[in-house]
């Protein structure tokens, strides 16, 4: 199993598919990671030399912001929006949708199960 920015990623499974296993890699920047390191779209990851995955790794640490620092740069971003108290901060905040969504109806990701309010009948 190869080990790549500290995500064991699957080995039966393409190597295109298989680096969008890290936080931060998508499909676009799997396919350019692909393209510098010189490994052909219908390879394996089982079929990797050490070499190949080393130089993955390599060019995945200089180029990439992934994982952990991507993480705690997204978290920075969102504290930073709290501390200023603007809009979208208190959005954050109340952990209400912050981009424009209605709530009246849906929203349930962001408030979580339906609460029931007492004496409230239609």
């Amino acid at each position: 199993m190869a080990r790549i920015a500290g995500v064991n990623i699957p080995t039966q499974k393409r190597v295109v598919i298989a680096l969008q296993y890290i936080h931060g890699i998508g499909p676009k920047l799997a396919g350019e990671i692909c393209g510098k390191v010189g490994i052909p779209a219908e390879r394996r990851v089982h079929q990797l030399t050490d070499d190949e995955v080393l130089r993955i790794r390599e060019v995945i640490d200089s180029d990439y912001r992934v994982e952990g620092d991507l993480r705690r740069e997204v978290a920075m971003n969102i504290k930073r929006l709290m501390d200023m108290a603007c809009y979208r901060g208190l959005r954050h905040r109340k952990g209400l949708p912050v981009r424009g969504q209605r709530t009246h109806t849906n929203a349930r990701t962001r408030k979580g199960p339906a609460k029931p309010i007492a004496g409230k009948k239609k």
